[in-house]
């Protein structure tokens, strides 16, 4: 268990520990096996049962994935945690563990482009409703809100807008109105940020990003704070769970009805990549958001570049939403610009040396991708536009490289657009 003592830096490398579990090990173990034997026909009838615990399948639960499900627990103020392998596994799996046909969900419409897709498409041919709202317009938020509202969900920090909507007003708003708020904390990760700490009830990662930090491992992760209640009369099918798990209701539902079924488990090689990538989380970030502040001041002064959207620039209309509630600390390591025509940054990236041109964001590496003509070629103009993507945006995920070289990239690359 985590020292309470331990502050975050030390907590991200020693939380969930047990060498003496793991034959001295100071490395959790990599348990690549399909399932796990039993000496007796009463002890895994017991597991079953759920009155023992116990390991029997991968596809239901995996002691190597168990280390980062503790740890991740530990890190975010949660009560318990399932990891899934990718985050998009962590989305699906957090609101079809409450939504079914005919519910409804309100959603900040700054969204990652495969959970845009997931709730319009998908989860719309599943008979649930998703209303898009304006992530940082609490008033948007209010009025969308009915009776009828199973859940709220909502980005930190939206990819690719860069908003930052009121964790805290959106928490309030949806206790008012008797549901959960489901947050995306990836681009925020817990070392900025902890939004069950400021009410929410519900986080969803794609530990591919920052956690795991290196582009070695897809993965995700549901981790509930236990403090929702789950009323019989709005979320009948709780009743269960609750008899069950007590104030584990939720994240038995999600393992027991949603994840298993689903058959989500991320591979425990994948997770034995992350725990060792969150190690040096804490490091990580630091030098990420003071890379990123330095890259957007640089772009913001270039005579090349039209626009620059980062919340940490004093002129971004969620600067002051973002220091408030990330206390100063930083701003995230994400951020767009942009450029003249779309030419203009098809030879940019052509251009770029040090810079990886791919589809992924919080590697230690500095990524570029122009989103309007890759992640969202197949949507309609109208709506690339209503995402906040146009043709002459760059989406930017800044590296912990030095910074000196960074900056350099930029500017020989942008001399030749």
């Amino acid at each position: 268990m985590t020292d309470v003592r331990w502050k975050f830096d030390t907590a991200v490398i020693h939380g969930a520990q047990a060498p003496g579990e793991w034959k001295s090990a100071t490395l959790a173990p990599i348990y690549q096996t399909a399932s796990h034997r039993f000496d007796t026909a009463e002890e895994l009838s017991d597991v079953f049962a759920g009155k023992k615990a116990g390991f029997i399948y991968q596809r239901l639960r995996n002691p190597t994935n168990q280390v980062l499900e503790k740890r991740l627990s530990q890190l975010t103020g949660g009560l318990d945690a399932v990891v899934t392998g990718s985050g998009m596994a962590a989305i699906n799996n957090a609101v079809l563990t409450i939504c079914q046909a005919g519910d409804e969900i309100v959603s900040g419409n700054s969204l990652f482009m495969s959970t845009f897709l997931l709730f319009q498409n998908v989860h719309r041919k599943l008979g649930i409703t998703v209303k898009l709202v304006e992530s940082a317009d609490l008033a948007a938020w209010k009025a969308a809100v009915t009776p009828k509202t199973k859940l709220l969900f909502v980005e930190t920090i939206g990819n690719p807008k860069m908003d930052v909507p009121d964790i805290r007003g959106l928490a309030d708003l949806a206790h008012a109105n008797r549901a959960p708020l489901i947050v995306d904390n990836t681009l925020a990760t817990p070392y900025l940020f902890l939004p069950l700490a400021h009410g929410a009830d519900i986080l969803v990662y794609s530990t591919t990003k920052y956690l795991n930090g290196h582009g070695a491992a897809t993965g995700g992760a549901v981790i509930d704070a236990g403090r929702f209640d789950w009323p019989e009369d709005k979320y009948p099918d709780f009743a269960l769970f609750k008899e069950r798990k007590g104030n584990l209701a939720y994240i038995d539902k999600v393992w027991r009805e949603i994840h298993i079924n689903f058959g989500t488990t991320q591979s425990p090689f994948q997770t034995y990549l992350t725990l060792i990538g969150m190690d040096t989380l804490a490091l990580r970030m630091e030098r990420h958001m003071r890379n990123a502040i330095h890259v957007a001041e640089f772009l913001d002064r270039h005579p090349k570049v039209k626009w620059v959207n980062f919340p940490g620039l004093a002129k971004s209309p969620s600067h002051a939403t973002a220091k408030a509630q990330f206390g100063g600390k930083g701003y995230g390591a994400l951020l767009t610009f942009g450029l003249e025509t779309e030419k203009a940054c098809f030879d940019f990236i052509r251009n770029v040396k040090l810079i990886y041109h791919l589809a992924n964001l919080g590697d230690c590496k500095s990524l570029v991708i122009h989103p309007w003509s890759s992640q969202y070629i197949s949507f309609t103009e109208e709506s690339r536009r209503e995402n906040g993507i146009t043709p002459d945006l760059l989406r930017i995920s800044v590296g912990i490289e030095a910074i000196e070289d960074i900056l350099e990239d930029f500017d020989q690359a942008l001399r030749k657009v």
